[in-house]
């Protein structure tokens, strides 16, 4: 489930044992790994660098982060690339030498890049070619996956709806969750539509466990223009100089952090959103980005991507404040696994973003994420083959009778997209960048009430791909609000007002949400 970097690593992966399908919502390029901009963080200068990689993954986690993960993460982490490279991908280069670049809490420059500012799509590119030459993989593209199905304890088998509104049942000797993140819960976020947290949703109501979920990572840098999405301006340009500055022209990293605009996402985060705060509720200032001087670099020829998007609203890098705020972008949580995908439900498997290792912590470094798709993907795939188990078998008839065909009416589709805005728009109020148990709390009585009416739409309509997506990010969202409220305490991306300290004699523990909405924290 789920065609981004980590779907198709482990697609490939399993293709020689078997057939494969891989199921996506959309054409197989949409993903959250195509609009990756930055880069993929890799170490590939020998066990000092690979050192250095696992140092700085540690202290972005801000005390969270579970060290096995991360040492798999940085360790396999240059094989899985030079793999790639094998594959037909291609990063800058100059004169035949790998070009690399430095991210925000990054020690030294790691960061390969593609055709500028278009790593994920050239990642997505080569994989995709790639898959698509082998005889053992399918594709099913516009195809929603709309439940899991058990039998015998294990996960078994999958209910799809295709853009006809057909659904079919396929059985599966395992079934791999690689979906990306939801950060379509919230209002203002870099993600695609297709970013709805489907899979993480099927999985807790298949019975997984889900952690580590009120660690929502918000991008420093989303444009901001109340004519534009929040479209990313990737921490590269930061890397490449940038500065940040208030509605006075100030840099102002320096009363934050040592490392100025280069400190970890969830410090940069705060900081601009708190430099944009007025004096009054509900007054905001503007914030900016600012390269006019940064010198000995062609910014249109190294960030040709971000440079065509400001073109449309009469900006460049080169020479224009552009005005910024943060913007949901990445889930550190997601449904809990080992180190090699398996989740608390047999037959059932998650990598990438949908996944948690604890690989992150409670802060992604920068770029760590597509070399954990390429490394989680490939390991969930090999742990699918060492289990071998028999398929179960299942019904592959018409899904069940009693769910109604879907009928689509134009106010009915009105009524369902005003509740996911409703709850988009309570998410970002409620469970941003700065939380209390107040605004928490506000924010479940929000969650409730749209998951009533999207329950309502359900029986009157049936299951469509959007109501798919509204039950989603409805689940998603109250994973979210319940553990942000068990954390007590501000640590990495989860911040509150009301407990501003970390806490390590009761928070140093990963958050683990079960089916059936409790939460607690264990030390793994």
């Amino acid at each position: 489930m789920g065609a981004g970097v980590a779907g198709l690593r482990a697609a490939v992966e399993l293709a020689g044992h078997g057939k494969v399908l891989v199921v996506t919502k959309e054409a197989v390029a949409e993903s959250n790994t195509h609009y990756a901009q930055g880069g993929i963080a890799v170490a590939m200068e020998g066990e000092r660098d690979v050192a250095l990689h696992l140092e700085d993954t540690l202290n972005a986690g801000d005390g969270l982060v579970y060290r096995k993960a991360a040492e798999v993460l940085v360790e396999e982490g240059p094989v899985r690339v030079r793999e790639l490279m094998e594959w037909g991908a291609q990063f800058d280069r100059e004169e035949g030498r790998l070009l690399r670049t430095r991210e925000g809490a990054h020690s030294l420059p790691r960061i390969l890049h593609a055709n500028g500012d278009a790593t994920g799509a050239e990642i997505s590119r080569s994989l995709v070619a790639f898959a698509r030459a082998h005889e053992g993989i399918t594709f099913a593209e516009w195809t929603t996956v709309t439940g899991l199905v058990t039998a015998d304890g294990r996960v078994a088998a999958v209910d799809l709806l295709d853009r006809e509104g057909q659904n079919r049942q396929v059985s599966a000797r395992a079934v791999l969750i690689a979906a990306g993140g939801a950060g379509q819960v919230y209002s203002d976020t870099t993600n695609p539509a297709v970013a709805t947290g489907d899979g993480i949703a099927l999985a807790a109501k298949a019975g997984a466990a889900l952690a580590d979920m009120e660690f929502y990572q918000f991008h420093p840098t989303a444009l901001s223009l109340a004519s534009a999405p929040r479209f990313l301006l990737s921490e590269a340009l930061r890397g490449e100089g940038a500065y940040l500055r208030n509605d006075r022209r100030e840099r102002f990293m320096e009363r934050y952090h040592p490392q100025l605009e280069l400190a970890p996402r969830d410090v940069v985060a705060r900081a601009i959103t708190r430099e944009g705060m007025g004096a009054h509720p509900g007054e905001s200032r503007v914030v900016y980005l600012d390269m006019r001087h940064v010198k000995g670099v062609n910014l249109r020829q190294r960030f040709p991507g971000i440079s065509a998007v400001l073109d449309r609203y009469g900006l460049a890098l080169e020479r224009d404040l552009i005005p910024v705020r943060p913007a949901a972008h990445y889930l550190m949580g997601g449904v809990r696994t080992d180190l090699d995908g398996r989740t608390t439900v047999r037959g059932l498997h998650a990598a990438g973003e949908a996944a948690c290792t604890g690989v992150h912590g409670a802060n992604r470094l920068a770029s760590n994420s597509l070399l954990e798709g390429l490394v989680f993907g490939a390991r969930a795939a090999k742990a699918i083959l060492d289990e071998g188990p028999a398929p179960v078998a299942v019904n592959q008839a018409q899904i069940a009778d009693d769910e109604p065909d879907f009928a689509p009416d134009a106010a009915l589709e009105q009524r369902l997209e005003a509740t996911i805005t409703r709850l988009q728009q309570g998410m970002w109020a409620y469970a941003g960048l700065l939380r209390e148990e107040a605004t928490l709390r506000e924010g479940v009585r929000v969650q409730e009430a749209c998951a009533a009416d999207v329950a309502e739409l359900r029986s009157e309509a049936g299951m469509s791909r959007r109501m798919a997506e509204a039950e989603a990010l409805c689940a998603v969202a109250r994973a979210i609000l319940d553990s942000a409220q068990a954390r007590t305490e501000s640590r990495g991306a989860h911040y509150r007002n009301d407990y501003p300290q970390r806490d390590d004699a009761r928070f140093q523990k990963h958050s683990v949400r079960t089916s059936d909405g409790r939460v607690t924290f264990e030390a793994w």
